[in-house]
């Protein structure tokens, strides 16, 4: 099952880039943070250090997540085109 729909940018979740080393996505409202984590580890190649979620007022599942490896989510943002 596919638990990751989309990388979620906003003028926020550019600044957890910058400083913070963390990226949002929207993903599966029935998703537990552990399959985020293993989707992410699986797909991306990258080691995940915390998974927050949080339900935003439109009704979807945001998850913001933090990465081991200082660049990664620039890195990553980059490889999906939105920094």
């Amino acid at each position: 099952m596919k638990f990751i729909k989309y990388p979620f940018m906003t003028e926020k979740a550019t600044m957890y880039v910058d400083d913070s080393n963390k990226l949002q996505f929207i993903v599966d409202i029935n998703a537990a943070k552990a399959q985020i984590v293993r989707e992410l580890e699986k797909i991306y190649d990258v080691k995940v250090a915390d998974v927050n979620t949080m339900i935003t007022s439109k009704g979807k599942k945001k998850a913001i997540i933090t990465f081991t490896t200082k660049g990664t989510a620039s890195k990553l943002a980059s490889q999906f085109g939105i920094y």
